[in-house]
């Protein structure tokens, strides 16, 4: 192996947490890690990492050897895309994460078509709605709809996420209409589970903003099937468009309330911070980034 390789095996032991974890992520023995480890602290006549029988840590020269490593990886990575103009190769295992929901309506068609462009490519997906942790586990990305609270990660926006109130055409004939938001306290609400928010805020054209609780009739912990369960006239559902825009443009689903605005959250693609980058993941962020954008397919259609 070279140093380049004993560089990015030590940022992954660090990244990681430890030797056991670093070697199932690069699915190769803990020994031969370790092993690799010891040699490449022989080599450089220090030690990199204080190990004891319950903890390990960097060492100061460590500290410094894994800032550079990573620096000097990263640099490598774009000398190599760059040199001589050559077309980039994309290949090696994509590891990355994404909302469920998001993930089967709306990366399915743009993987496809980045798998298309790079069929050396592997990918390993988990589409689920929990918050991973990405060091952890070994993912190098996460596609996130939320406000970024964790610092240890950098980000890039992709997508702006707005927001809709709307119900099927049979239940609004059947309640009525609400003309203010004061109105929403009289109606029936299917309500997203797991965003732990019960209330829908809304604000009018002169600035006034309106906090209306929702009276949860049914609450589930998919909007798919909230957004179909809405179709078939069992409440008001306040979701993300990128969900409804489909029974919105066919007309299963309207809007109420349009004259008022709604938050708006954004989709990021995330990952650690300092870690380095390596270019199928910064290809694939430029690709989703250039393919939705602030006005997506989905609002040009809801």
């Amino acid at each position: 192996m070279g140093q380049l390789e004993d560089m990015a095996m030590f940022v992954r032991i660090v990244e990681s947490g430890s030797i056991t974890k670093a070697a199932e992520q690069l699915n190769t023995a803990k020994s031969a890690v370790s092993r690799r480890l010891k040699d490449l602290e022989t080599r450089l006549g220090s030690q990199l990492i204080s190990r004891t029988t319950r903890q390990s840590n960097l060492t100061e020269a460590g500290e410094l050897y894994y800032e550079r490593a990573n620096s000097i990886l990263n640099e490598v990575d774009a000398l190599n895309e760059q040199a001589g103009g050559a077309p980039t190769r994309i290949e090696g295992t994509l590891k990355m994460t994404a909302p469920h929901t998001f993930g089967l309506m709306h990366l399915t068609d743009a993987l496809h078509e980045f798998a298309c462009k790079h069929p050396k490519l592997k990918f390993e997906l988990d589409f689920s709605d929990r918050q991973v942790d990405l060091v952890e586990e070994g993912y190098e990305l996460a596609i996130r709809i939320s406000e970024l609270q964790d610092s240890s990660y950098q980000a890039k926006r992709l997508a702006l996420i707005r927001f809709v109130l709307c119900a099927s055409p049979d239940y609004l004939d059947k309640k009525g209409v609400p003309e203010k938001p004061e109105h929403l306290a009289q109606f029936e609400f299917l309500q997203y589970s797991l965003s732990r928010q019960n209330t829908v805020h809304l604000t009018n054209a002169q600035g006034q903003k309106h906090r209306i609780e929702m009276n949860s009739k049914i609450m589930a912990s998919n909007g798919s099937f909230l957004v179909d369960m809405a179709a078939r006239g069992h409440g008001i559902i306040y979701i993300p468009t990128f969900i409804a825009h489909q029974k919105l443009a066919s007309g299963e689903l309207v809007p109420v309330l349009e004259d008022y605005l709604l938050p708006t959250l954004n989709a990021y693609a995330v990952y650690p911070k300092n870690r380095f980058l390596s270019q199928r993941c910064r290809h694939l962020i430029d690709f989703l980034a250039q393919r939705f954008g602030d006005q997506p397919y989905w609002d040009q259609t809801a």
